[in-house]
């Protein structure tokens, strides 16, 4: 898991246009697409049925939900939150922090405003560290103390040669191949660590533990070894993984797996727009930008579509960006996702979602069982 048991060093936490076309992977179960119990709404099935809280962390009046990206847990389950922010609202905290009842704790981070998107928890040693990527017109990643102090801040890789004159010194509001906007990373055990240029290059970059840029895999394509918006990027040392490099290439709806020198391994499709992954014991974490959340087993095999109901993803594609833009409540439907951009376990199975939603919201499924 994002710093979980299984690899105790790193995690989020520690121990384009959505197709309609809901191809789960092979041998996916029935689902319960969500059944009320007592009082509690309560998804998924067997071993792994959830408690849907919707807004379960409470922001103070003084600050506002803004477009919610990525999650992340310490050590002592605080919960952090990355928005990608309003460029214009510079004084506002792009990071919060929330303890492990929803009460919040701190804020943080306004210079990630307007670009803010992917974090990670780190344990190095005695101390943790996170981990932050932004992209729009900041293009960079950082990594700063629990209370947001700088550590360091690297922009893009020019030894690469994918990137023109200046992006890295003077780096502007702009989309294209060429450009460098990283979305998350990915850490070795050695600390040295992956950065996804998920919405630049489609390339994932290879760094030595004290950020140094050393290679770069990946090419853009539909092909093996290719991506489509390589968005996440993970470390799966689940049993018998050796440590491979997991990429949710999102646009072409699959999973791809990678030694840490860049040589493919496996891929998997079915999947509709896998944003990220989460790893904790044997089971995958992958939310999928296109209204469900899925949880492999460890041989890849789909446990369960958490949220699933092809429905209510018509209805997402249908009015998503409208959608979007309303508070919760005029159209959402409870026990649903619109758009589960991050997802991550805690140390006691519960997951914590954050949607790409433009008035934000973060829930959790407190595991039942």
């Amino acid at each position: 898991m994002k710093n979980g048991t299984s690899f105790p060093s790193t995690r989020r936490q520690f121990v384009g246009s959505a197709t309609l076309a809901a191809s789960a992977l092979i041998g996916a179960p029935t689902l319960l697409l969500g059944a009320k119990t007592g009082k509690q709404l309560v998804i998924g099935e067997g071993e792994h049925r959830y408690e849907v809280q919707h807004n379960w962390a409470k922001l103070p009046d003084r600050f506002t939900w803004q477009t919610t990206h990525n999650v992340a847990v310490d050590r002592d389950e605080n919960l952090y939150v990355i928005h990608e922010g309003r460029a214009e609202q510079t004084d506002h905290p792009s990071i919060f922090v929330f303890d492990r009842e929803g009460k919040f704790v701190r804020a943080f981070g306004q210079q990630f405003q307007g670009g803010g998107h992917g974090l990670e928890v780190r344990t190095e040693g005695k101390d943790q560290f996170l981990y932050v990527t932004a992209y729009h017109h900041l293009k960079r990643f950082a990594k700063l103390t629990l209370r947001g102090e700088l550590i360091w801040e690297r922009r893009a890789p020019m030894d690469s040669a994918l990137y023109p004159k200046g992006e890295d010194t003077h780096p502007e509001k702009r989309w294209g191949r060429d450009a460098f906007l990283p979305t998350n990373f990915a850490f070795l055990d050695d600390g040295g660590f992956f950065v996804a240029d998920g919405y630049g290059s489609y390339r994932i970059h290879r760094y030595d533990r004290d950020a140094n840029w050393q290679s770069m895999f990946g090419a853009i394509g539909k092909g093996d070894g290719e991506f489509q918006t390589s968005h996440g990027v993970w470390i799966d040392n689940r049993p018998g993984r050796g440590g491979s490099v997991v990429v949710a290439d999102r646009a072409n709806k699959r999973l791809q797996w990678f030694t840490p020198e860049g040589k493919h391994l496996k891929t998997l499709g079915g999947f509709i727009l896998p944003a990220n992954i989460d790893t904790l014991g044997d089971v995958m974490l992958v939310p999928d930008l296109s209204a469900r959340i899925t949880l492999l087993d460890k041989d890849d095999k789909v446990i369960t579509h958490l949220g699933e109901d092809p429905d209510w993803r018509a209805a997402v594609l249908k009015d998503r960006m409208s959608l979007r833009r309303e508070p919760e409540g005029k159209g959402w439907r409870a026990g649903r996702f619109l758009h589960p951009h991050d997802a991550c376990f805690d140390s006691h199975g519960n997951i914590l979602v954050a949607e790409w939603v433009h008035t934000g919201r973060v829930s959790r499924l407190r595991k039942l069982s």
